[in-house]
């Protein structure tokens, strides 16, 4: 097989594949026996794509030909699939470090945000950001995400709640895109809170009539890709019925939903996301047995957010707890952060790793 390839990672200890049957998910005993090949090689081809893995000697033997552009000698280490970081809020500017003393009082999340701090604090310091500001703090979050070895970051807007700064947000993001060596699923997250000043029916008819038509508008002209909708769905932000509302629209765009959902108070978001077809829904602190079977059903991603919990000092985080959710479906109760996708679509990432199993490699 003579031709020329971007990358040779040979002789790794181990390179996991996670399932070796083409699944999407894993569940219950199969988390259990991960797919591990053991003394293997990886090939990436000039697109960047992986080509080939399997054992060292016989990729070695199909590919005694061909050069590489670089060779990364693994031996004694572990090669693993790119992260995945499912839930990020990577766009914006100033900062909330002050709030911590409120917190630390025992003010809750709801105190902070009615008070003006929380997202409505950093809005203000958004909207006033100029776009190359925003970039440069994106882009150095993004790099520093990928050194630890995430290879997909879900990236929302969100702090700005208005048209402009939405947008403007979105084109960072698609900046970020188009020049990093990352990969990215934007989503559109005007609907992260009520604006001040408006009610939830004043917000909701902006984003639908306003925010959700020029989105449409750019997608559809090609100078804008954007993949997702989201909406904070929670008691005092947008309710059940405003959340279906933005949903239903962003779905008729073409967009997945992946919104936050039963975070501080049980809302029915997890039936209301399976209902509609949600591709993932995040928080989930106080989703009902319901919602989980629900979910499961409709085959609606849990993405657990375990630290966020942590830092609002909110200690019901039982869904992250609950054998019983990992047999109701593949999708439930995946702790979506650091989900780690096909080795197909992602550029292994050489690291020290424990040994955990091994499966049969088709030769």
């Amino acid at each position: 097989m003579s031709r020329n390839y971007r990358l040779l990672v040979k002789n790794a200890q181990q390179v996991v594949l996670i399932c070796n049957s083409g699944e999407k998910f894993i569940t219950k005993h199969g988390m259990q026996n991960l797919c591990v090949i053991e003394n293997g090689s990886v090939v990436i081809g000039s697109d960047g794509l992986i080509k080939a893995v399997g054992p060292a000697e016989i990729i070695r033997a199909q590919y005694s030909e061909s050069s590489f552009d670089k060779v990364i000698d693994a031996t004694g280490m572990c090669v693993l699939p790119g992260l995945v970081d499912a839930h990020t809020h990577p766009v914006w500017a100033g900062d909330r470090v002050h709030e911590f003393a409120m917190k630390l009082a025992g003010a809750s999340y709801m105190d902070v945000h009615r008070a003006g701090g929380g997202i409505h604090f950093t809005v203000e310091h958004t909207r006033a950001a100029v776009s190359s500001e925003l970039l440069a703090s994106l882009s150095g979050r993004l790099v520093r995400m990928q050194r630890a070895g995430t290879t997909l970051v879900e990236c929302k807007s969100g702090y700005g709640l208005e048209l402009q700064t939405e947008l403007k947000m979105l084109e960072v993001i698609e900046e970020a895109r188009r020049t990093l060596p990352i990969n990215i699923s934007s989503t559109y997250c005007g609907a992260h809170a009520v604006p001040k000043g408006k009610t939830v029916a004043e917000a909701t008819k902006d984003i639908l009539q306003v925010q959700l038509p020029k989105l449409k508008e750019q997608m559809s002209a090609g100078t804008l890709r954007v993949d997702n909708i989201d909406v904070f769905c929670e008691r005092g932000v947008f309710d059940l019925g405003s959340t279906r509302s933005i949903l239903q629209a962003g779905k008729d765009m073409g967009l997945n939903i992946n919104f936050h959902g039963d975070e501080l108070h049980p809302m029915n978001s997890a039936q209301l996301g399976a209902e509609l077809g949600a591709s993932a829904i995040s928080h989930l602190e106080e989703v009902t047995d319901e919602g989980i079977a629900a979910m499961a059903a409709a085959r609606t991603a849990a993405v657990l957010l375990p630290t966020t919990a942590y830092i609002l000092r909110y200690h019901n985080t039982s869904v992250g707890i609950q054998p019983s959710c990992l047999s109701l479906g593949p999708e439930t109760c995946w702790k979506l952060e650091l989900l780690s996708p096909s080795a197909a679509t992602s550029t292994p990432t050489p690291t020290a790793a424990p040994c955990r199993s091994s499966c049969t490699w088709p030769v």
